[in-house]
C-alpha cells in the first residue's frame, strides 16, 4: 500500500477514534473505575464480611421460611422498607443465610440455627455493580426488561471495539508509512 493511501486511512481512523472516544469518555471512565472497585470489592470492604453462625450442621437449622419471615419483619418494622426478598445465599460452612432485598441494597445475615440477625449492612458492591452495567437506571425507573442496561452495555461495548480497532491502526499505520519510505 502506498504512503498516501496509508496516510488517508490513518486520518480516517483518527477521526473515527475521536468521534467515538469523546462522547463515550465519561461512561468508559465510570465503567473502568467501577470495574476496578468490583475487582477489589472484598479487599476494600465494599462487600460485607460474612459472619459465623452457631452451627454449620444443617440438621440443627431453623426452616428457610422462618429465616425469610425474620428478614421480612425486620425490613418492614425496623428498616421501614419494602420486604420483597431478591435472594437468599446460604453459607453452609458458616451456618449463615445472607438475604438481599429487591427494592433496596440492605443485606441481612441471619444465624441459621438461632434465627438471630447477626449483621445488617448496605451492599455497596451491588450499587457499584448496577452503576457499572447501567442497570441502576433500570432499577430507579422500574423497567423489568433491562432495556436501559442492554442499550448502555451495547453502546459502550461497540465503542470499545471501535476504539480498539482504530487505536491499533493509529499505532500500526505510521510504522507501515515509515517502512514504505525506507524501501
Amino acid at each position: 500500500m502506498n504512503p498516501k493511501t496509508l496516510a488517508s486511512t490513518t486520518r480516517f481512523y483518527r477521526k473515527l477514534h475521536r468521534w467515538v472516544a469523546i462522547p463515550l469518555l465519561l461512561f468508559m471512565l465510570m465503567m473502568g473505575i467501577t470495574g476496578l472497585l468490583l475487582g477489589w470489592k472484598k479487599q476494600t470492604e465494599l462487600l460485607p464480611k460474612t459472619e459465623k453462625g452457631q452451627s454449620n450442621h444443617s440438621a440443627d437449622w431453623v426452616k428457610i421460611d422462618s429465616i425469610q419471615y425474620i428478614a421480612q419483619r425486620y425490613a418492614t418494622d425496623v428498616l421501614k422498607a419494602p420486604a420483597d426478598i431478591d435472594r437468599i445465599d446460604i453459607r453452609p460452612q458458616k451456618g449463615v443465610a445472607k438475604l438481599v432485598f429487591v427494592h433496596h441494597f440492605t443485606e441481612l445475615q441471619i444465624d441459621c440455627q438461632t434465627g438471630k440477625i447477626l449483621s445488617v449492612s448496605t451492599r455497596k458492591s451491588d450499587i457499584i455493580e448496577k452503576i457499572h452495567d447501567g442497570s441502576l437506571l433500570d432499577f430507579w425507573v422500574g423497567t423489568s426488561n433491562d432495556a436501559i442496561k442492554l442499550t448502555y452495555t451495547s453502546i459502550i461495548g461497540a465503542g470499545l471495539i471501535l476504539l480498539s480497532i482504530s487505536g491499533f491502526w493509529l499505532w500500526y499505520n505510521p510504522i507501515r508509512i515509515r517502512n514504505n519510505k525506507l524501501t
